[in-house]
């Protein structure tokens, strides 16, 4: 495959004009796909392999072969507002919001399971809530599981009639997630915990879900919600946890936390080194490494290894969101919503950024499944005008763009996925594939400036506070110390009067070396008011500096004593007894 041939895939788009299918080399409509002209159509989904595509145009479920673009099957659910295939297609899941009239009375199933090959129903139960409503299948389909009252459930496919296996009473888990391989089977449950106490995520091995099951097990403060996110092969899972407010007030959104589990036991805590939201955590689809994008703005992305050790810092800049390829050869960092769609892709092996462009207005940005091109759209209700659908080149060409005109919208536009067996490796070139010039006019680059400021030279800020790319693990000079992140205000007022006071005693003869001292930037200290905690909180916080300064030198080149290697294997214990005294507050 070379670097500027088209994509083979398709394009679904869903709007107003109904269901549409273009081919994704040619760029035109298929013919043989008979063309959905309902303006109500809610849904669209493909299967995961690209055999199917279904949709819900208000009065009936259809689902075609996409080989041939036939009919494959009808069901007649006018308010289906939820559609999911199975890992292989072999079933269909639709789900309507639950409602009790003089027709329909109490506890009528509103999800049901469709074989598509009977076309029969093999499965039907009440989920009364829209979030979270699809059952987590095995990759292998034998085995499907729920959450049903603070309880997880698990069906065998083949004895649906009865639950294999469930968790214990005592365990209320409120949200769990399935390992997406074959067996063995994993499960990750979030046990939420009580006011004062603490939470906990407990990763299981099927078909035991209790103690003698048990993996490994995290716990930690301050999640009301959390994201789970397993890598492809299926043995490490990333666990973010938010809160609605952050105590601290440092930000509106809250704040987030991430931690690390795999199915050999290991668990730790993300450590990241700028203060602020957590935007993105996206894993390569190879499974050995993941980004995250985080901080206040300008957000900072990093690539991590399974050791939770940062391997690359792309730097600091304008982005929210991280995509990488079905290659995993490739990572786009963009920033969308209300930042302005600036766009970087990287190549994830050299570590080297291939082109940067712009791409305004953008709501939705997929890769295409042969990894060399990627497709941006502007939907409605996010934005109502300039509706439409681009495909570029990974150098940075546009090849194709798509304009729904007014007053049409276009909801949603989806390319169509294929299996691994299909994906084909390519080299990547620096060689920019030329393209076509965009219909939409492009917003100037050029900043506003007042009429009493133009004729003079412009200061921007903002672009001196950008941190550029870096490589942590690369060999730094001895005596350096990486400045991580600023000190807070008050620590550095300290350290500015201890270093005038010092000097002031000092003979003017005597000139000392100058030592750069680091601290720990995820620990803030916060007294209690009780003397006893605070006591202990100081010497924690103590124990924590040292242990940064002694991971600094280290990063400098200095050999450490075993005393020294055994404090920093003791760090993440100090800090969690550090936080869970913060938490005891008079």
């Amino acid at each position: 495959m070379t670097s500027d041939s088209k994509s083979t895939a398709f394009i679904s788009c869903r709007g107003t004009h109904g269901v549409q299918v273009f081919d994704g080399s040619l760029y035109q409509p298929v013919e043989g796909f008979k063309h959905e002209s309902s303006k109500t159509c809610r849904l669209a989904v493909w299967s995961m392999d690209g055999k199917y595509l279904a949709w819900a145009n208000g009065v009936m479920v259809n689902v075609v072969e996409t080989s041939t673009w036939s009919l494959l099957a009808q069901f007649e659910k006018p308010k289906t507002s939820g559609l999911q295939f199975s890992p292989k297609g072999n079933f269909l899941m639709t789900w309507e919001p639950y409602q009790v009239t003089k027709d329909i009375p109490v506890n009528t199933p509103n999800l049901n399971i469709w074989n598509l090959k009977t076309k029969q129903s093999v499965k039907s139960y009440v989920q009364k809530n829209h979030s979270k409503w699809e059952p987590s299948w095995s990759k292998d389909e034998k085995l499907l599981a729920r959450n049903l009252n603070l309880e997880l459930q698990v069906y065998e496919v083949d004895k649906m009639d009865s639950i294999s296996q469930r968790s214990e009473s005592t365990m209320k888990i409120a949200d769990f997630s399935m390992s997406p391989l074959c067996a063995p089977y994993f499960f990750l449950c979030y046990i939420q915990g009580a006011k004062g106490q603490p939470s906990f995520a407990k990763l299981f091995k099927y078909p035991n879900l209790n103690a003698s099951g048990l993996v490994a097990s995290k716990s930690f403060f301050q999640g009301d919600r959390v994201d789970m996110k397993w890598n492809k092969p299926g043995n490490c899972v990333l666990l973010m946890t938010s809160t609605d407010v952050d105590s601290t007030g440092a930000s509106y959104y809250g704040k987030q936390t991430l931690h690390f589990l795999d199915v050999k036991g290991t668990s730790a805590m993300v450590q990241l080194s700028k203060d602020g939201p957590i935007y993105s955590v996206e894993w390569n689809p190879k499974g050995n490494e993941f980004c995250v994008i985080y901080g206040f703005m300008p957000a900072k992305a990093t690539l991590f290894d399974l050791k939770c050790e940062p391997k690359f810092d792309f730097g600091t800049g304008p982005r929210n969101s991280g995509f990488f390829n079905h290659l995993g050869n490739m990572l786009l960092l963009g920033g969308f919503g209300n930042l302005q769609g600036k766009i970087e892709i990287w190549d994830v092996q050299s570590l080297k950024l291939i082109t940067s462009m712009d791409a305004p207005d953008t709501t939705h940005l997929q890769w295409s499944p042969d990894g060399q091109h990627f497709m941006t759209s502007t939907t409605a209700p996010r934005l109502r005008v300039s509706n439409g659908f681009k495909i570029w080149h990974y150098s940075g060409g546009l090849l194709f763009e798509h304009n729904v005109e007014p007053p049409n919208e276009l909801w949603e536009s989806m390319w169509q996925p294929v299996p691994d067996s299909n994906l084909k490796e390519f080299k990547i070139s620096n060689k920019k594939v030329l393209g076509i010039k965009p219909s939409q006019p492009q917003v100037s680059k050029e900043l506003y400036r007042p009429p009493g400021a133009r004729g003079t030279s412009a200061i921007l800020k903002f672009l001196e506070e950008r941190e550029p790319p870096s490589n942590p693990k690369a060999a730094k000079p001895i005596g350096v110390v990486p400045n991580k992140v600023k000190p807070n205000i008050r620590h550095e007022r300290k350290m500015k009067k201890a270093a005038a006071a010092e000097k002031a005693t000092e003979s003017p003869s005597e000139n000392p070396p100058c030592i750069e001292i680091t601290v720990n930037p995820s620990v803030h200290l916060e007294l209690t008011g009780d003397e006893t905690v605070d006591k202990k909180l100081r010497e924690l916080k103590k124990k924590l500096d040292q242990i940064a300064q002694l991971k600094a030198q280290q990063s400098a080149g200095k050999k450490l004593e075993l005393n020294q290697m055994d404090k920093i294997k003791k760090e993440n214990d100090f800090l969690e007894e550090f936080m869970e005294l913060s938490l005891k507050k008079k």
